[in-house]
C-alpha cells in the first residue's frame, strides 16, 4: 500500500475512534453501551487468541527449557556427585565397623589365650598352587616365618615368608598344611590336614582330622584346637580350629578320620593377628567359645484314643 496523505488520514481516524470506544467502554463498566460489541469481539477473536497461545506457549516453554538446560545439568551432576560421596561414606563406615568388630574379637581371643598378637589386614590372595594370602605386616612389626596366624574365630595358618612390611601366610586349608590338634573333651590328639581350597565348590573349605587312637571316641559336634608345636613354632597351643562335621568309617585302619568344618572362612579373610609371642602357659580350652547347649526335645502328648 502506498503511503499517501489519504491513507494517513484514514489511519488517524481509525485510531481516534478506537480511543473513543476504549474510553467510553471503560467508563461505562458493566452498563457500557459497547458491552454487546465487546461480546461480539470476544466471540470472534477469542478462539484466535487461544490458538495463538497454544502455539506460542510450547515454544516459550521450550525456549525456557533450553535456556535453563545448562543449569539443570550442572545441578544433576552436583546431586550425582553428592549421592556417590554418600554411598562411599556409607560403605566406608560399614567397612570400618566390620573391621572394628573383627579386631575386637581378635583381641578378645588373644587375651583369653595369653597370646601377644600383631593385627594385620589381608591385602591379597595367592594366585599359585598354594592356598596363601598376603598381609600388610612384616619384620618391622615383629612378624617372622613360622608364626601362628589367627582371627577372633580361630586358626588361619602360619607365616612362611616375611618382608619389611608384608608377609605371606600359608592357610590351614592348603593341601600341604599339617597341624597337630586335639579334641577339647577327651584330649585325644591327632593330625589336621588341609584339603585344598580349589575344586571344593560352594561353602567353606573342609579340613581332615586323623585321630591317632583308632579306639578313641570321635563324634559329630566335637571341637578341636591346636596341640602346639615344639617351642611354639609354628603353632601355639589352644587356638580353635573347627568342629567335627562328619566321621569317616575306615574299618581296619590304625587311625580314625573325620571331616572338620573350620571356624574360619578362608575365602573371606580380612583382619588377622600374627602371634608374635606365645602364651606363658597352655590355655587348654580357654579360647573356645562356650559349647552350644544341646537342643531340648519337645515333649509330645500321646493321643487319647476316642471311644465309639
Amino acid at each position: 500500500m502506498r503511503d499517501t496523505g489519504r491513507t494517513r488520514l484514514v489511519l488517524g481516524i481509525l485510531l481516534t475512534l478506537s480511543l473513543v470506544f476504549i474510553t467510553v467502554d471503560y467508563r461505562g463498566g458493566d452498563d457500557s453501551p459497547l458491552r454487546g460489541l465487546r461480546g461480539v469481539g470476544a466471540t470472534v477473536f477469542g478462539p484466535l487468541e487461544r490458538v495463538a497461545a497454544a502455539v506460542v506457549r510450547p515454544v516459550g516453554n521450550t525456549f525456557d527449557a533450553v535456556k535453563d538446560a545448562p543449569g539443570q545439568r550442572a545441578y544433576a551432576q552436583r546431586m550425582e556427585k553428592e549421592n556417590q560421596r554418600l554411598r562411599e561414606q556409607l560403605r566406608s563406615n560399614t567397612l570400618d565397623k566390620s573391621r572394628a568388630d573383627q579386631l575386637g574379637r581378635l583381641l578378645g581371643s588373644a587375651g583369653l589365650g595369653g597370646y601377644k598378637v600383631v593385627a594385620a589386614n589381608v591385602i591379597s590372595a595367592g594366585q599359585g598352587l598354594e592356598d596363601t594370602v598376603t598381609i600388610d605386616a612384616g619384620t618391622l612389626s615383629g612378624v617372622k616365618p613360622d608364626m601362628t596366624v589367627m582371627t577372633g574365630d580361630g586358626l588361619v595358618g602360619r607365616v612362611t615368608k616375611s618382608g619389611p612390611t608384608t608377609a605371606t601366610v600359608l592357610l590351614a586349608s592348603d593341601a600341604a598344611s599339617t597341624v597337630g590338634a586335639r579334641l577339647e573333651d577327651s584330649k585325644e590328639i591327632g593330625v589336621l590336614k588341609g584339603t585344598g581350597r580349589r575344586g571344593i565348590g560352594v561353602g567353606n573349605t573342609p579340613l581332615r582330622f586323623q585321630l591317632l587312637d583308632a579306639d578313641a571316641p570321635l563324634t559329630v559336634g566335637q571341637r578341636i584346637i591346636t596341640l602346639g608345636s615344639q617351642s611354639d613354632r609354628p603353632y601355639v597351643p589352644g587356638v580353635p580350629i573347627g568342629v567335627v562335621d562328619k566321621v569317616e568309617q575306615t574299618p581296619g585302619s590304625l587311625t580314625r578320620s573325620a571331616q572338620i568344618r573350620p571356624f574360619v572362612h578362608f575365602t573371606r579373610l580380612d583382619v588377622v593377628g600374627v602371634v608374635v609371642a606365645p602364651p606363658k602357659t597352655d590355655p587348654h580350652d580357654a579360647v573356645l567359645p562356650p559349647a552350644p547347649a544341646p537342643a531340648k526335645a519337645t515333649p509330645t502328648t500321646p493321643a487319647t484314643p476316642q471311644g465309639n
